[in-house]
């Protein structure tokens, strides 16, 4: 294995996670981690969905409830990267940056304007959606021909 290759958080490390045991919670977290996934490989061929937010989801869903699963998603050769970089602290493609801005606003401003009067949400919403696009913009960007240069090993 190449040793540019970004490698998975080893399973170890993972028994130090908290792992949730109520059932039912358990279960509706898997879900969610799979629909996660879902979303994300459709973000691969859909310009207006997001795919390194929603892999991260899955991971952070698979984490808690299925060390398999996680595995079998840090470890998939396409799918795995988009996390991998992120959690390597290499960053987001800034396709996916701008795509999960463009997504969360839009679904921030659609809630906060047009689908509630509550004036806590009104404001509420905006702070939120501040606050996470200060995150976003400030991880480092991946430039893929970069990430593309260390799997080649170059």
């Amino acid at each position: 294995m190449d040793m540019n290759e970004p490698q998975p958080v080893q399973a170890d490390q993972l028994a130090m996670r908290a792992v949730i045991r109520q059932p039912l919670l358990r279960s509706l977290v898997f879900a969610f981690g799979w629909l996660s996934v879902a979303l994300g490989v459709a973000g691969i061929f859909l310009p207006v969905l997001p795919t390194t937010p929603f892999l991260l989801l899955a991971a952070a869903c698979f984490v808690r409830t299925s060390p398999r699963f996680y595995r079998w998603l840090v470890e998939h050769p396409k799918l795995g990267r988009y996390v991998i970089y992120y959690l390597d602290g290499k960053g987001m493609p800034l396709k996916a940056k701008v795509y999960t801005l463009i997504l969360m606003w839009s679904t921030m401003m659609l809630t906060a304007f047009v689908l509630t009067d509550r004036l806590t949400i009104k404001i509420l919403l905006p702070l939120i959606g501040l606050g996470v696009s200060i995150y976003i913009l400030r991880l480092p960007t991946l430039l893929l021909s970069d990430a593309k240069e260390a799997r080649s090993g170059h």
